[in-house]
């Protein structure tokens, strides 16, 4: 079955970024001294490892593409802290020789952003359906992943979020009002 440019250039360079985010996160396990992140990593690494060989089986033979995914984490609204509460002042650090829990959870969670955001982009370049969908099933599973980081990280109050007074947030929410659905033409 011949791929299309796009799909051979979006499949290189999404298999090079993946190569690139497991050494990353093996580096990161290594380093890190808390064994709830070691765990998120550890299973990050295998699921990674798993997209990976998915998308390189499927470029090499053709087999079967895995379905979507769809396993969403309950996380009620009222889990998550919002709010900002003495935010810590930051600044590059030239000199280090290892990183902090802090520093390895919060370069994970970019690596899955920008992964998600990558894995998307190809997918909608790619003309072949399988490849399309190993595409968006690595964007979805960087996406769970990312909500994984950032829930651990404001655990620790490592990520804060900002949150507007609840009378500007619904003022500005409201301003949209729902469509009745359009008639047909005749």
């Amino acid at each position: 079955m011949p791929y299309g440019a796009h799909e051979a250039m979006e499949a290189h360079e999404i298999l090079g970024d993946t190569i690139n985010m497991i050494d990353h996160f093996a580096m990161y396990a290594a380093q890190c001294e808390d064994p709830q992140l070691v765990q998120i990593l550890n299973r990050h690494i295998g699921q990674a490892i798993q997209h990976y060989n998915n998308l390189v089986e499927y470029t090499h033979d053709y087999t079967q593409v895995p379905a979507a995914i769809h396993n969403r984490q309950q996380v009620q609204p009222g889990q998550i802290n919002y709010g900002l509460s003495n935010p810590q002042q930051k600044t590059p650090q030239l000199k280090m020789n290892t990183m902090s829990n802090q520093q390895i959870a919060h370069a994970v969670l970019s690596a899955h952003k920008n992964s998600a955001k990558n894995h998307m982009s190809a997918a909608l370049e790619c003309a072949d359906p399988n490849v399309r969908q190993l595409m968006v099933n690595g964007a979805v599973a960087c996406e769970q992943a990312a909500y994984e980081v950032f829930r651990y990280m404001n655990e620790k109050g490592w990520y804060q979020v900002p949150a507007l007074d609840n009378h500007t947030a619904k003022t500005m929410l409201h301003s949209y009002q729902p469509v009745g659905q359009p008639q047909p033409q005749m």
